[in-house]
């Protein structure tokens, strides 16, 4: 049997004073390209989850994450590998997010979240915050 690849990764749902989230487009060439995803990614050696949180929203969407508090954690399991995913309600930050990397990035209604849009990892999690809007 084959051992699949184990990833960890960090993702902030930053949500605005508005009730709105703040979302990227995965670009051409990644795993689900055009799906929407929270910022966020790997976690490296010797990382917390908040480390690698707070370092790679600053990589991707150029904003300092302030006080970022533990939502969702969870493992799903995609056919050639398997997710750690550790996801932060980020309501505080320095700056103001855009997509350091070229992808697109919008403030979208937190109520008006699509699961359809999401990698399949996600859809439990934009079930819950669709709950909660």
């Amino acid at each position: 049997m084959m051992n699949k690849k184990q990833v960890q990764v960090a993702a902030g749902i930053i949500r605005n004073e508005f009730g709105q989230i703040y979302l990227t487009q995965r670009l051409e060439g990644q795993d689900f390209a055009q799906s929407l995803e929270f910022p966020g990614g790997k976690i490296d050696m010797g990382e917390t989850p908040e480390q690698a949180l707070k370092r790679e929203l600053e990589e991707e969407v150029g904003i300092v994450a302030l006080n970022p508090v533990m939502y969702e954690q969870f493992v799903f399991e995609y056919p050639n590998k398997i997710i750690h995913f550790y996801f932060y309600l980020v309501k505080e930050w320095i700056g103001e997010p855009f997509g350091r990397e070229g992808q697109e990035g919008f403030w979208i209604a937190q109520h008006d979240l699509d699961e359809s849009k999401f990698p399949p990892a996600n859809l439990k999690l934009v079930q819950r915050l669709l709950a909660e809007s």
